[in-house]
């Protein structure tokens, strides 16, 4: 296999059918996302990356949330995350999430954010899947969320990654705009 400077490939696959042998040569174009070069990064809150990051994602929820962005901002300190994730295309952070200790079996799932221009390329799936490996590492058996009901794409992607909606817990009791999850991680 060949890449060409067009951003092509190029395969000569060889068979032999009985005494025959068979050459076949294919330049095909390559799909651009195959070609991006993803990492994630385990990391702390003090990852100038991650600040970035997070800045992004209050910014967007305090659009979101309008008046009531400050309820839901004071839960939101990233000081104590001492697990975080980053996701990389190349060098550049395109999405963050955290994960912190929710009770002795729990690690709750925070910070999660992919900015507009990067979404629907699968990174947030990869982060909530390396976030949640990792709390599996860490000998954690679930996995618990808030998040809001402005987010319609955050809630498609926890529910399809197989969270399932349980009653608001903690500081979420009773708020309407929150919707909490859970998995059961394997």
């Amino acid at each position: 296999m060949r890449f060409n400077s067009t951003g092509h490939v190029k395969l000569k696959l060889q068979f032999q059918i009985e005494r025959n042998i068979y050459e076949i040569a294919v330049t095909c174009p390559l799909n651009h996302d195959t070609m991006n070069s993803y990492s994630l990064l385990r990391t702390a809150a003090s990852h100038a990356d991650f600040q970035s990051l997070v800045a992004l994602l209050d910014a967007d929820l305090a659009e979101r949330d309008g008046d009531e962005h400050d309820f839901y901002h004071q839960f939101n300190s990233i000081d104590s995350l001492k697990h975080c994730m980053l996701l990389y295309d190349k060098n550049t952070a395109v999405g963050c999430g955290a994960i912190k200790a929710f009770d002795p079996v729990s690690m709750e799932i925070k910070r999660m954010y992919v900015p507009p221009q990067e979404r629907g390329k699968g990174i947030a799936s990869r982060l909530l899947i390396g976030l949640e490996t990792w709390a599996k590492e860490l000998g954690y058996s679930r996995c618990v969320l808030e998040t809001g009901i402005r987010q319609p794409e955050a809630i498609a992607l926890y529910e399809k990654h197989g969270y399932q909606r349980i009653p608001n817990y903690g500081q979420y009791i009773g708020v309407a705009n929150s919707v909490c999850f859970e998995k059961k991680l394997l």
